[in-house]
């Protein structure tokens, strides 16, 4: 018997240290494709002159951007959506974007204006969106711990300087953009790093709230406050306005050079007729995604389809329209030439008729193909604009023309998601009033095209 035991202890320990031993080898098979992914991350971040010119530096910050979004989202998911009633989550819900529609009302008309006169202070503009996410990730952390009342005006908060964030990025683009890259290409570069940060920064987001949705955010905190560090050490390239001009959101008479005014302070010029166009038309998915990501979070969880569960439908969802974002902007970093004015318009009525398919046969795998058209649609849709605005805005004062047109679609995703949450949660109603809303703005920006958008398309 003694012997047997003896033995059983050998075996214990010999199954032990394979278990150690396997572990092991794991770990470092991980760390060795970590450091791997991370070499050649930094390499295409470098590659076309991104290195020289600051651009790879503005490119790792928006991965962290991305990360730490991921990480309040992911807690905020499971805090105002999955663990109160619906009725309840979705009262909270549209109070909280009825909250953030107000302050982008009052600030969108003066963000633009304001980097305009400041221009020269961009970094520690894009730092101190940082470091107010920091702050109130640390605030919004206790908050859910303790079930505060501070809850959503932290919440509220996060979300404002999230979007100012990307108001303020946009308009630091142009200055960092090597001549071997083209602006639409550079975007496209640092969406992709953004979409790399966030699928890197989810896995580790859901495993720290396993530990409670407030360790997630405290996870969220340490990365914007990384983040606000290399916001500051951006180059100085980023600060500088020097040939800067205003752009007045106000199209020109005619599809001629815009008309150029002048003040005692610095120029300003009338938004060109085709970049108008694309902004107009760029509404309309960003106005979707909005829609789709309040309603279908309330919809799938409230009608699940089958006996799938609701959080699985999200994600199916939402993971589509990931995919979708990601290939659009692969397609737009790929391709040598598109042309902005007719693939505006292709995303627009795509969007429409794929919404009018999911109404009528609403199902998992419409669902599934209506987020991956509305992500594919969004990204080729904003390089389209970008595309647009290189060609036809002056490089002077395209700065100016991206925080513009970005705060613009800011504002038309806010309203989507009001929408979203507004309506009954019934999907042939919900679905069928998205596509008439997209067609109806089809219609109109169609009617309101310029009389003369430009033959040669932009460079991708």
């Amino acid at each position: 018997m003694g012997r047997g035991v003896r033995g059983a202890g050998r075996g214990l320990r010999t199954a032990g240290q394979g278990v150690r031993r396997g572990v092991a080898g794991a770990t470092r098979a991980t760390g060795r494709a970590s450091r791997y992914t991370v070499h050649q991350a930094r390499r295409a971040a470098r590659a076309e002159g991104a290195g020289e010119s600051g651009l790879s530096r503005l490119i790792g910050l928006h991965s962290l951007n991305a990360a730490g979004d991921a990480a309040v989202a992911i807690s905020l998911a499971g805090t105002l959506f999955f663990q109160v009633p619906t009725g309840e989550a979705r009262g909270q819900v549209a109070l909280f974007l009825a909250l953030t529609m107000l302050p982008f009302a009052i600030v969108a008309p003066l963000i633009g204006p304001f980097l305009d006169r400041f221009s020269h202070g961009r970094r520690w503009a894009i730092g101190a969106t940082m470091a107010t996410r920091a702050f109130l990730c640390w605030v919004l952390a206790t908050a859910v711990a303790t079930d505060s009342r501070w809850l959503f005006p932290a919440a509220l908060g996060v979300l404002v300087a999230s979007k100012a964030y990307g108001v303020t990025r946009a308009a630091a683009v142009p200055r960092l953009v090597p001549p071997d890259l083209t602006l639409v290409k550079a975007n496209a570069r640092v969406s992709m790093a953004g979409i790399i940060g966030a699928a890197l920064s989810a896995p580790i987001a859901i495993l720290a709230s396993t530990a409670g949705s407030d360790w997630s955010l405290r996870y969220g905190f340490v990365i914007f406050v990384v983040a606000t560090i290399l916001a500051i050490r951006l180059p100085a390239r980023v600060d500088s306005s020097l040939g800067e001009g205003t752009l007045v959101l106000m199209p020109a008479p005619s599809d001629r050079q815009a008309s150029v005014h002048t003040s005692k302070r610095r120029p300003r010029t009338r938004i060109p007729a085709a970049v108008a166009f694309a902004l107009r038309a760029n509404c309309g998915p960003r106005w979707l995604s909005g829609f789709l990501t309040m309603f279908m979070a309330f919809l799938l969880r409230d009608n699940p389809i089958g006996d799938w569960k609701p959080e699985v439908l999200l994600g199916l969802v939402i993971g589509a329209a990931g995919l979708g974002n990601t290939l659009g902007i692969t397609l737009g970093s790929l391709l040598k030439r598109i042309d902005p004015t007719l693939t505006v318009v292709l995303a627009l009525a795509a969007d429409a008729v794929v919404a009018f398919v999911a109404a009528l046969f609403y199902g998992l795998l419409p669902l599934v193909a209506l987020g991956l058209t509305a992500g594919l649609a969004q990204s080729l849709a904003k390089l389209s604009l970008d595309s647009t605005i290189q060609r036809d805005v002056p490089e002077r004062i395209q700065a100016s023309a991206f925080a513009r047109s970005d705060t613009t679609l800011q504002l038309a995703w806010v309203v989507g998601g009001f929408v979203g949450i507004a309506i009954p949660l019934l999907p042939e109603l919900g679905l069928g009033l998205a596509c008439a809303v997209l067609s109806a703005w089809a219609v109109y920006v169609f009617v309101s095209r310029p009389g003369r958008l430009g033959t040669s398309p932009g460079g991708a």
